[in-house]
């Protein structure tokens, strides 16, 4: 790897999520962050282009990389043939690892004692506390909704930030745990007219991706909603499974519409 090629990795890492340099010698140069626990190491690959490995303490980070980049993903690794192919995998991978279920809930917890340290004296109390964990945990899961599904509605991939809410399928006041409020699994980014009928389980989506539509909302209400026979998740992951299971069983009156 020559001088040039390491600088180039460099400024790739710091603009697109891996702003520090841990090590850099003739075999790669390794990456990290100071807002998530994913480490980077790229190498020059000797036919052009680099190669990317992923230092992630989180599971399911490869797994998610590997769906979002099939035809780059070899054995754990990813290639890229250009800067700009290299600074896609790592922006992908900064935001992947922010979204994730163990850095979400870290992230939040840090949060919550930063704002509890905030508030006045004599102002706390069980409620008070529960409203600040309430204020930031929704927060939270919005930003990592944002980031695991790319800005972008998982339905009908609109990327228009004003308009997109982070749905939960198990509702926050029905969770059993900080956990289970914050996982980005527990839910999907969904443009407002659909965020609004998901929230109230008048429609859900089965195992292969497709919308579920209740039987109180009127055929001719459905042109006025937004809603069509062919909206798809944009992917469905197993770990969704669980919590999307649980919305359905809420929704049980949701069918498939005629094509």
């Amino acid at each position: 790897m020559n001088p040039l090629q390491r600088a180039l990795i460099e400024k790739v890492g710091h603009d697109h999520g891996f702003e520090h340099v841990l090590a850099s010698d003739p075999a790669g140069v390794v990456l990290a962050s100071a807002r998530h626990a994913t480490s980077a190491k790229v190498v020059a690959s000797p036919t052009g282009g680099y190669v990317l490995h992923l230092l992630a303490e989180e599971p399911s980070l490869l797994p998610e990389m590997c769906r979002t980049f099939p035809h780059h993903c070899q054995a754990g690794s990813f290639a890229a043939v250009s800067e700009a192919g290299l600074a896609t995998l790592l922006r992908r991978a900064a935001d992947l690892t922010r979204a994730l279920p163990s850095q979400a809930a870290q992230d939040y917890q840090a949060s919550v004692v930063a704002h509890l340290a905030q508030l006045p004296a004599g102002l706390g109390g069980t409620e008070v506390e529960r409203l600040v964990r309430q204020r930031v945990g929704q927060q939270k899961f919005r930003e990592a909704m944002l980031d695991y599904w790319g800005g972008a509605c998982a339905v009908t991939g609109l990327a228009l930030p004003e308009v997109l809410r982070a749905s939960h399928a198990k509702p926050w006041s029905e969770c059993d745990s900080d956990a289970e409020r914050l996982d980005v699994f527990n839910g999907f980014l969904l443009v407002a007219n659909l965020d609004a009928l998901f929230d109230r389980f008048l429609i859900s989506f089965d195992n292969n991706r497709r919308i579920l539509v209740s039987s109180r909302i009127g055929h001719t209400d459905l042109a006025c909603l937004g809603l069509a026979s062919d909206m798809t998740l944009r992917w469905l992951t197993d770990a969704h499974m669980t919590y999307l299971t649980w919305h359905r069983a809420r929704c049980e009156d949701a069918t498939s519409l005629p094509v």
